[in-house]
């Protein structure tokens, strides 16, 4: 059964950058499409970014455009987001999530296979 594990989360000053990662075990993740979501404190989880399996499609979600980028290396079985300028608004636990085939998705709704555990990013100075 496919395992993800997301990395890289922590406390960083407002204007910085982190990059999470999210990290697949026991089955080859390029078969599979990648979405980041979030969720803050007290709110609805919300989707942030996706990329398809192939890599040749991504999406943000408005919020996050120009800050944050999503890449894979299907080789490393990982998929990254990279999130730079960050806002107190960017905190929140944040969870990648696993859907087998071509789709890319930021849509709660959509039928994930598999979900992290989430990491923790906290934007605060």
């Amino acid at each position: 059964q496919l395992q993800l594990v997301e990395s890289g989360g922590g406390l960083v000053q407002p204007g910085g950058s982190l990059r999470l990662s999210c990290a697949a075990s026991k089955i080859a993740l390029d078969n599979y499409s990648i979405g980041w979501f979030r969720q803050a404190p007290g709110k609805e989880r919300e989707g942030v970014s996706c990329i398809s399996s192939s890599g040749g499609t991504t999406k943000y979600e408005d919020t996050v455009k120009g800050r944050f980028s999503i890449s894979r290396d299907n080789a490393k079985n990982t998929v990254y987001l990279q999130m730079n300028s960050l806002k107190p608004e960017d905190t929140g636990i944040y969870y990648c999530a696993a859907l087998r085939g071509t789709l890319c998705s930021v849509q709660l709704d959509t039928n994930f296979n598999y979900w992290g555990q989430g990491t923790q990013v906290t934007v605060s100075s």
